[in-house]
Parts: structure tokens; sequence; C-alpha cells
């Protein structure tokens, strides 16, 4: 299945939406692009000079956003910030679980295992623990909306690339399964997968690329409007991002 297109301007007015990995790359194009259709974006990552850059990038166009500077290895503080959130907001509309790093691309025999349980860290621990924090915010929503990020290696994993790959078939099957857990509510969870994009961990993977034949973040972040909206009805499903 395929994702595309765009949305008008306003369609996610009034909408509540926390962005994962926001400082940069795709996670800070979709909190653009979320800020423009008239969301308030909570901007989480590590990087607040990140953070600060994409807020004000979405005060350019017009939008608001709230700040929020996390590790998202420290999991306890997730607990928290669904505190926080329900503190302020009393809902959330919308969950953007784009937040991941490469980790080691090596034979699996010469992983270091706390390099591996740092890439699960984040990859997998770290989104249970953001859906086990805001399911009762996403529930309380009228129309709540979680969306995260995977990649094609989670269905065709590579050489060398067994580390990662399999830390996203993980978060595929915890989306999955949360997805039909939640089939009579009023939430709905997707699945996306971006195409190749000048993102730090695209070149962390592929270093001397040639960056300008690869897809711009912004004009694919146009594609998560539709799965944003109160009005989406796709659910439980793997979306390729397709440009037609």
């Amino acid at each position: 299945m395929s994702a595309g297109g765009s949305s008008p301007a306003g369609r996610l007015e009034g909408r509540i939406a926390l962005v994962t990995g926001a400082s940069r790359g795709f996670g800070a194009a979709a909190a653009v692009a979320f800020a423009a259709a008239g969301a308030h974006v909570v901007l989480l990552a590590r990087t607040l000079g990140g953070l600060e850059e994409t807020d004000d990038a979405i005060r350019h166009a017009g939008g608001s956003a709230t700040l929020v500077e996390q590790d998202l290895r420290e999991l306890d503080a997730i607990d928290r910030l669904g505190q926080a959130l329900h503190a302020r907001w009393g809902r959330l509309d919308i969950l953007l679980g784009n937040a991941g790093e490469l980790g080691p691309l090596s034979p699996l025999g010469h992983i270091d295992p706390k390099a591996w349980e740092r890439l699960w860290q984040l990859n997998v621990s770290a989104n249970f623990r953001l859906l086990r924090s805001l399911d009762p915010l996403l529930r309380l929503s009228p129309a709540g909306r979680a969306i995260f990020v995977t990649c094609e290696q989670a269905r065709r994993p590579l050489a060398f690339w067994a580390a990662y790959a399999a830390s996203k078939r993980a978060l595929e099957a915890l989306a999955q399964g949360y997805a039909q857990e939640i089939e009579r509510t009023a939430v709905r969870i997707n699945l996306f997968e971006p195409p190749a994009m000048p993102t730090r961990l695209r070149a962390q993977a592929m270093p001397g690329e040639d960056a300008s034949r690869l897809a711009q973040p912004a004009a694919v972040a146009s594609a998560l409007l539709p799965l944003a909206a109160s009005d989406c009805s796709q659910h439980g499903q793997r979306l390729v991002y397709s440009a037609g």
C-alpha cells in the first residue's frame, strides 16, 4: 500500500501533535508540516539547539510549538511526559514516532552487546513506553492518530544490517499488535515507510552518496497529513511513500 499526496492548510486545526526526533531531518520536516496544517506541535529531541531551529521554522510558517528537550532512552521520563501532556491539554491527538538510530552495521558476531541494547532502547523500548504512556491520551482524543516511521530493511534485511532491521521489524510488530487491541476505539495507528532522504541516518549508512538525488524531507512529510487527520480511516497498515 502506498501513501502520497498532500493536505490543505487547516486540516489539523486545533489538534495537538507530538513528534519525536523533531530537531532535524524528517522529524523536523513533519513537525513543520503538522504546524502549517494547524496543529500545535510538541517537539521532542535531545538537542535544544535543533529544537529551536525547528521552532523557528514553525513560527516562520505561522504555527506554534512547545519544546521538550528529552532523551527517549530515559524511559521513566516518558511516563512523566504523558503526565505533563495530560495536565496541559487533557489529550493527545497525534503521535509521530520518528526518532531512531542506525546502530552498528556489522557482522552479528562483532556487535558489542551494549551497542545492541542502546539501539533497541531507542528504536523499540522507547516506542513501547510512548504507546504505554500515551495510549490513554490518544483515547481521550475524539480522533487519536499514531504513526511510526519504519523502513524497507524491516522487510528485506541485508547482511550487516541485521541489528537495525530487527529493531524496525520489532517496532512494526508492536504497532500492528496494538492496532488490533484498539480496533473498536476511535484511535488509529499506521506505519509509514519514507523513501531515501538526505538525513543523518542515511549519511551514516551511505557515506559519499549524492544527496541531491534523494527525496527531500519536506516533500515527503506532506504524505503524513492524511494519516494524522481526524478523518483518516486507514488502520494497522504499513504505508510506503509514493510521490504519485
